[in-house]
């Protein structure tokens, strides 16, 4: 396999942090226009995770699906991709083939955030009135993050309809 020289990789990491940074500005087209150079210099699971991102905010699931396919045949371990395609199958009213993506999130082994398939989880079960799993979810991405408010918020909203 053909290893690009530190100084491409470097290129291609600084490009997808201005892009990054683009992003956090609302500046999608250029985030999106730096995320694509960084990827033809070297393609990173991250890269392609944030393009779809980007694509999202423009309400293009598809494309962003599509990205964060290409993610995970880059690196299936990285779980960002995997819950990001769960929640633009949300988006779409898609809530049983989301259901796959964000359990496999669950189990990626290299995820920083375990609380969002969680919580996208018990968004789908809530929605589909299974308040006992959306609970548990919802529990779950707490025990993950005790600071994440929508998941707390999310569990409150939810024991007072079951009370």
């Amino acid at each position: 396999m053909w290893e690009p020289e530190n100084n491409q990789k470097d290129e291609a990491y600084r490009l997808f942090q201005e892009g990054y940074e683009k992003q956090t500005e609302g500046l999608l087209e250029e985030a999106i226009s730096l995320y694509k150079k960084s990827l033809e210099i070297f393609p990173t699971a991250e890269a392609y995770t944030f393009l779809g991102w980007a694509y999202s905010f423009q309400g293009r699931y598809d494309a962003a699906i599509e990205e964060c396919q290409r993610a995970i045949e880059t690196d299936p371990d990285f779980g960002n991709p995997y819950n990001d395609i769960g929640a633009y199958l949300i988006e779409k009213g898609e809530l049983d083939e989301a259901i796959m993506w964000l359990e496999r999130a669950t189990h990626a082994k290299r995820y920083e955030s375990y609380c969002f398939p969680h919580y996208n989880l018990g968004r789908i079960w809530e929605r589909k009135g299974e308040w006992q799993k959306a609970r548990t979810c919802y529990e779950n991405a707490i025990r993950e993050n005790p600071q994440y408010s929508l998941a707390r918020r999310a569990l409150g909203r939810l024991q007072g309809m079951m009370n």
